[in-house]
């Protein structure tokens, strides 16, 4: 059972990185659109492209923070023992980034715009890197039971390049996304200017990916030698056709299905590296078996993890599905202006 509970949580962690990236992605292109009037067009189109699921998309983390503390408490404990800084940051920056999405479209002075913009645009680019930087320290084995909380632990090799690799993935999802939907607005401008900054980004996940691995091959063995070989390697040889047909898919103006390979780069990547880990959660140090909490809270865990695929999930798909699908436009003045048959009141 502490098999399937662990897969369960690499598959919250690939949802997370997915669905709450594409968020901190449009809070990275909010930071560099530029002055107001450069970046206004840019920034209305992101406002607009996250109010409907921001705050959904952090029903995954949620998940993998009760994933852990149930079922893993011993990694739990580790982690945040010995992590505690690089967590701490990146919680501050969840909450002061909804906190400036939040507030910046309300305030009535620009000053006050402008800094509830700024916190949120730069939270947006701290959050996934100490967020990244954490699980390089897992994966560069670092964590232990004799591990005391040190700059060591996250700021190695192999987790500042985790910490890139959060951004550059978060900013190509973030510019897919947008593009996607400039296209659906018939702004085809805006859809020429996100394309060429996912390119630019997915170019950079190639180039920080193939640097991890060399530098992974030092600094994390273990997980250097999943990802080469078995289940890891496949997942690694799906991330790079994803890739690859992410960028032939932006570089034509319809780019139809551009969405669903660049969450396909993200997803394989994740899973790749969870799989390079085994059989440990921690390299190598601390196996599943040895980390997984008593056997009835891990069936409970199972129960719980069925219910969410049969209620939880389905829901929040059909959010998604809403949204990207133009169904969760928001009422403009005109519409509260109008009377139930559609005549001016």
């Amino acid at each position: 059972m502490a098999g399937v509970i662990a897969a369960v949580l690499l598959l919250a962690i690939a949802a997370y990185a997915c669905g709450g990236g594409t968020d901190y992605g449009a809070g990275f292109w909010d930071l560099t659109a530029g002055g107001a009037e450069r970046g206004k067009r840019p920034r209305r189109l992101i406002d607009h492209a996250m109010e409907p699921v921001w705050e959904v998309n952090n029903v995954w983390l949620i998940f993998v923070l009760v994933i852990m503390w149930t079922g893993f408490p011993v990694l739990f404990q580790q982690v945040f023992t010995t992590m505690w800084l690089p967590l701490a940051l990146a919680a501050v920056g969840i909450v002061l980034r909804g906190a400036g999405f939040a507030l910046r479209k309300p305030a009535r002075r620009l000053a006050g715009r402008r800094l509830y913009g700024a916190v949120f645009a730069v939270s947006s680019l701290l959050t996934p890197f100490f967020l990244g930087a954490a699980a390089g320290g897992v994966a560069s084995g670092r964590v232990t039971a004799t591990t005391t909380a040190s700059t060591d632990v996250w700021a190695n090799p192999t987790s500042l390049l985790f910490g890139l690799l959060a951004i550059a993935t978060t900013a190509t999802l973030g510019a897919v996304f947008l593009a996607a939907d400039a296209r659906r607005f018939a702004a085809p401008d805006l859809d020429r200017y996100f394309r060429r900054r996912a390119l630019g980004a997915l170019a950079a996940v190639a180039v920080l990916a193939v640097v991890t691995l060399f530098v992974t091959h030092g600094d994390a063995p273990h997980v250097w030698h999943g990802l080469t070989h078995g289940a890891g390697l496949a997942f690694v040889v799906v991330a790079a056709l994803a890739t690859l047909a992410t960028a032939g898919l932006l570089v034509r103006p319809s780019g139809a299905w551009s969405r669903v390979t660049a969450v396909g780069v993200v997803a394989s990547s994740v899973i790749a590296w969870g799989l390079a880990q085994r059989p440990y959660l921690i390299p190598t140090s601390l196996t599943v078996a040895e980390g997984a909490g008593a056997s009835a809270t891990l069936r409970w865990l199972g129960v719980i993890t069925l219910v969410s695929v049969l209620l939880v999930f389905p829901a929040v798909a059909l959010l998604y599905w809403l949204d990207t699908h133009g169904e969760l436009e928001g009422l403009t003045d005109a519409d509260l202006r109008r009377d139930g048959t559609g005549e001016e009141a």
